[in-house]
């Protein structure tokens, strides 16, 4: 098992690799003056930052969307649709912040590979990313990743690197780095400091904009899943510097180490398999996630994740990825928790990207039967809620 510290070690080895220029030494007196100015590069640089900030600029916010509730409960349930995104998921923030963060840092370099631990989604958002500005892109990624983003991948330009477990691709992504002359990316370490958390049009602050003229616009408890962590820490720092009184709750699925890490306090738990549910859950606590932060986690059962993301589809009418599911189960159980304290207000959870790269999984029967997942309880149990405001015990 590779510790939570490897990956910071071999990174900073990689990042001791030359430069594309080479220093310029000039005496001017008694000072000796190190150049490492290199014209083209520079320019090369400015030019790859605008085309990231552009990307940004010429997108529209994504949309709230409201889940059907029983109005005479006074509970608003939002999903925030990441969704609608140009790569189509929550992970186009986080690798447009990436890039911008190892362009300004000097690690992405023209010609240079940039490579990626994934577990899908990220991988799209940042071909995309790496294609808009000229560099290969390499997706390490377990071999059970849905076809539908290996095409995507593929489409946006990158490759595809395969591997049986996934506790190995942070050492895997570090040594193709290495072999390449290239820069990891490393977005378990670093979704959390490359995002502007005070603002800048984050997801929070999105969030927040959009409930300005709703009847319950500080929203009780927003709920978010649990991939890098970066997503929960953007949204808990940005409520604690902002003020609000907003709880923020973090769900996790099975084969996962965040909720075990965060209830013990044990930064170094590990687990043995990786998670049924693509984009979230870890093999180990990942270093962007902050469990001080955040007021609440709950384990979820992968069967009610299944369950949850086919309720939504009847609900709204949109198919989504399994880790839509995962938030919508926890956010539905606050709302009855709500319901049962006779509070009123609202609550905002995550469509993180859509079901349509996920039929032969969550949405195929007999890939639950495979799985040996029993969605009927959980099923039931949203059913029973949405009839009569009561969870099932």
């Amino acid at each position: 098992m590779i510790g939570a510290s490897a990956a910071p070690d071999t990174l900073g080895a990689q990042r001791k690799e030359p430069a594309v220029s080479t220093p310029h030494l000039t005496r001017t007196g008694e000072t000796l003056d190190v150049d490492h100015t290199d014209v083209a590069y520079r320019s090369w640089l400015k030019e790859a930052v605008r085309k990231v900030q552009a990307d940004a600029n010429r997108s529209a916010d994504t949309h709230l969307l409201r889940f059907p509730l029983p109005e005479k409960w006074g509970i608003d349930l939002y999903l925030k649709d990441e969704s609608t995104h140009p790569t189509g998921s929550l992970k186009h923030r986080l690798a447009r912040s990436l890039f911008l963060y190892g362009l300004c840092n000097g690690w992405i370099r023209p010609g240079r590979p940039v490579i990626e631990a994934s577990s899908g989604s990220t991988a799209v958002s940042e071909a995309y990313f790496a294609k808009l500005i000229g560099v290969p892109f390499i997706a390490v990624m377990p071999r059970a990743t849905s076809a539908e983003k290996c095409r995507l991948i593929e489409f946006h330009g990158g490759r595809s690197h395969f591997v049986d477990d996934s506790r190995t691709m942070y050492e895997e992504s570090a040594r193709l780095a290495v072999e390449t002359g290239g820069h990891y990316m490393d977005q378990f370490t670093y979704a959390e400091r490359a995002t502007d958390w005070r603002g800048n049009n984050n997801i929070a602050e999105s969030i927040f904009r959009q409930l300005e003229l709703e009847r319950y616009p500080e929203p009780a408890w927003i709920v978010a899943t649990a991939g890098t962590g970066g997503t929960s820490a953007t949204i808990a720092r940005y409520v604690h510097y902002t003020q609000h009184d907003t709880r923020i709750c973090v769900a996790d699925p099975e084969n996962s180490c965040f909720f075990e890490g965060w209830t013990t306090g044990d930064p170094d738990v590990t687990c043995d398999c990786g998670s049924r549910i693509e984009g979230i859950g870890r093999p180990r606590m990942e270093p962007s996630f902050v469990p001080g932060a955040i007021d609440r986690m709950m384990k979820v059962p992968d069967a009610a994740s299944v369950a949850a993301v086919r309720a939504l589809e009847k609900a709204i009418g949109r198919k989504a990825g399994g880790s839509t599911g995962t938030g919508l189960w926890s956010s539905l159980k606050i709302v009855a928790e709500m319901v049962a304290e006779g509070r009123q207000g609202s609550v905002v959870t995550l469509l993180c990207d859509p079901g349509d790269r996920y039929l032969d999984k969550y949405y195929s029967d007999a890939w639950l039967a495979e799985q040996g997942l029993d969605i009927q309880p959980y099923t039931e149990a949203i059913e029973s809620l949405l009839k009569t405001g009561v969870w099932p015990s």
